[in-house]
């Protein structure tokens, strides 16, 4: 049976039932106790399985990191959460180093079956050390997984593939679509989610709406710019056809090779930022493979190289945007 959920009540379901079904499974994290994650991400799981299942840690985000390490080293299922993915910058080395390495230098002989969590994503006026998203970064390491759900569907489903995955994953959330009073997100975020566990498989893309004009390929809430884009754009006859990647890595590029070979045209919608990033990384893919086929240039509409303003204003003629979009699909239709 289904029923309509928020993001945030569709991952701490996820997470319960794999603490259910898997003793091995625990919780780690700022304030993922009591009061239930900053986002809602852990909400009664303290009460369901206790403190020892459900660790609130000190603000040191290297040694917790390395405590999650040690223990899915030695056969646990830790699920370690850091508030924003803007604070990864102290742990990087425990990350980048040792959790995203350990199964390759050890010749496959030690799996680490680690979930890191976080919250990423701007447009509430939080400023530039509270509202990135840098799944780019994490993309970029050999030997780490990276999830990021647009609904809630797609969370509860991919959470659960991730917590049994044997090596390390990371989820991202992005924080306007999980539903918390506190903070508005699309309606559609909200979906049908069956009461009994699921998994969608890490790695597989999924087109959310077919189109015969141009490809949009984006992740979490860019994609909902993306939609509304859409709409506009069929009042004017051009049909476009929606991606959403649902994983960084691996990265389904044969849904995308496929969709494009059908519209010709590609545009890249990514609220990371602009260089070196997922939207750099999605073109150079199509078009080493179809270079030759596209109607027009690939183009990318992403967050420019400057910090996020905290001024409301700026940001959102910063953030990616439906009329952004709409106006670059015009250019390379005309």
């Amino acid at each position: 049976m289904a029923r309509k959920l928020p993001m945030h009540r569709a991952i701490s379901e996820a997470i319960a039932q794999e603490m259910e079904r898997d003793p091995s499974v625990f919780v780690m994290g700022e304030d993922v106790g009591k009061y239930g994650g900053i986002f809602g991400a852990t909400t009664g799981l303290l009460d369901k399985f206790g403190p020892e299942r459900i660790k609130d840690t000190p603000i040191s985000e290297s040694a917790f990191f390395g405590g999650a390490l040690g223990a899915a080293s030695k056969g646990m299922r830790p699920i370690a959460e850091l508030m924003f993915v803007d604070f990864f910058g102290v742990a990087m080395d425990q990350i980048y180093n040792h959790i995203a390495k350990v199964h390759y230098m050890s010749n496959g002989n030690v799996k680490l079956p680690l979930v890191i969590t976080t919250a990423i994503g701007g447009g509430y006026n939080d400023a530039a050390q509270h509202s990135q998203t840098l799944y780019s970064i994490f993309a970029h390491v050999p030997g780490l997984k990276v999830v990021i759900p647009s609904n809630a569907y797609d969370a509860k489903g991919l959470m659960i593939s991730a917590i049994r995955d044997d090596n390390p994953v990371m989820y991202f959330f992005h924080k306007g679509l999980l539903g918390i009073g506190w903070m508005p997100s699309p309606e559609e975020a909200a979906t049908e989610v069956p009461e009994e566990p699921y998994s969608i498989p890490i790695g597989q893309a999924k087109v959310i709406r077919e189109g015969k004009d141009i490809t949009v390929v984006s992740v979490a809430k860019t994609l909902y710019e993306a939609k509304k884009a859409a709409e506009e754009l069929e009042n004017e006859g051009i049909d476009v056809e929606i991606i959403d990647l649902r994983s960084l890595v691996p990265l389904d590029k044969k849904t995308v090779v496929e969709s494009v070979k059908k519209t010709g045209r590609l545009l890249v919608v990514d609220e990371d930022y602009l260089s070196y990033g997922m939207s750099g990384e999605i073109i150079a893919s199509v078009s080493e493979e179809i270079g030759d086929q596209l109607k027009a240039l690939p183009r990318r509409i992403a967050f420019p190289d400057v910090p996020i303003p905290y001024s409301r204003v700026l940001e959102q003629f910063t953030l990616p945007s439906a009329d952004k979009i709409i106006s670059t699909c015009k250019q390379m239709i005309k």
